[in-house]
């Protein structure tokens, strides 16, 4: 094997610093990030979870047409985002609504696509996040080219793109890959492999040894880690992010993790699941494993676990009544931006939508 092939291969066991029940492991491959860093983590996870879970209620208030939980993946949706800079780029998928709260986005906005009301709710440019991507693997492209043009202007910022298992057979993850490989984009590429493509297992996804051995063929490093392990993700995340960061081009990285909820509200996991693989994954929650580390290391006290969670809890009330009053919906806005200069078929299909209105108008 060649040292430039060696370079490429992913561990041969997923990157971990704690053990199941917090434990930190002997020798960490990698620097263990800052105290303050896993604090922040900590805490953002603590939000996040809570709003994961005030956002599974709305569902069932009618008030979010769908939403997908990343409920025992906090760690993989935390740590994508502190791993980035401000000025970097983010490409989620429709399961990074926790990661978009931690990069600072309005809960509101965040939620307008899975409530109906926009397709992308938030300002894409003022935050550096991509618009949630529902078809699998495109975000892929799209950040493999943004990254390519950020290496073009010099400005040295990464793009992070999320997906999950299921992307990874899809043709737009490889041609992402490859471009971003041929033309060294700062991007890294997050595979959240949270074992179930909606109900395909992945053993019926794959037959590599893990997919993080899928960037190997096109010349893409590549790392595996516990992605219930907020430390480890951290780590590794961070590592890859320089990598990109410093001209060497695309990283993928796998995280193994586990979606405890159902794929989303509209989807039953116990016809395709047992109750014992997902109990035995409940044993590595990455909240409870990175709190028992930092209270064992003396870096988090009892008070900041109270104030916390009671600010968890503010902000899932703030986030309940705010989504209990009705969206203004402006039925011709969606004609805008869909091209700088609009084209006589779309404003022809504006005037007809108009006139629908106007005479829906009369007659109420």
């Amino acid at each position: 094997m060649t040292g430039r092939v060696a370079e490429l291969l992913p561990s041969a066991e997923p990157v971990r610093f704690l053990t199941d029940d917090g434990a930190a492991v002997r020798r960490p491959r990698l620097p263990v990030p800052e105290p303050e860093l896993l604090r922040r983590a900590y805490r953002a996870m603590v939000i996040g979870r809570r709003f994961d879970a005030q956002a599974t209620a709305l569902t069932k208030q009618g008030r979010l047409a769908v939403y997908p939980s990343s409920h025992g993946q906090e760690a993989c949706q935390v740590g994508a985002v502190l791993a980035l800079e401000d000025g970097d780029w983010f490409f989620p998928t429709y399961r990074e609504s926790v990661a978009l709260v931690t990069r600072g986005i309005d809960p509101v906005e965040v939620l307008a696509l899975l409530r109906g009301s926009e397709h992308c709710g938030y300002d894409p440019e003022r935050h550096h996040v991509a618009p949630q991507c529902t078809p699998l693997a495109t975000q892929t492209v799209h950040a493999a080219g943004l990254a390519y043009a950020e290496r073009r202007k010099g400005t040295g910022r990464v793009a992070l793109a999320c997906a999950g298992d299921g992307a990874t057979s899809e043709g737009d993850f490889h041609e992402a890959l490859n471009f971003a490989a041929v033309f060294k984009a700062p991007v890294v590429f997050f595979v959240q492999n949270n074992q179930y493509a909606i109900s395909v297992p992945l053993e019926r996804q794959t037959a590599a040894p893990s997919l993080a051995y899928k960037g190997i063929g096109y010349g893409v490093r590549s790392e595996r880690v516990d992605g219930n392990d907020p430390i480890a993700v951290l780590a590794v995340l961070g590592a890859a992010v320089e990598h990109a960061r410093s001209g060497a081009g695309p990283f993928l990285v796998e995280a193994h993790t586990y979606r405890l909820e159902s794929h989303t509200n509209a989807d039953d996991a116990s016809r395709y699941r047992t109750d014992a693989e997902a109990e035995e994954w409940r044993r590595r929650d990455p909240v409870t494993r990175l709190e028992r580390y930092l209270r064992r290391r003396g870096h988090l006290s009892a008070a900041d676990i109270s104030a916390w969670s009671a600010e968890a809890e503010e902000f899932a009330g703030r986030l309940r009544d705010r989504m209990n009053t009705d969206p203004e919906l402006a039925p011709l806005a969606l004609f805008d931006h869909v091209y700088g200069t609009p084209t006589p078929q779309l404003e022809e299909q504006r005037a007809l939508l108009r006139a629908e209105l106007e005479a829906e108008e009369a007659l109420s």
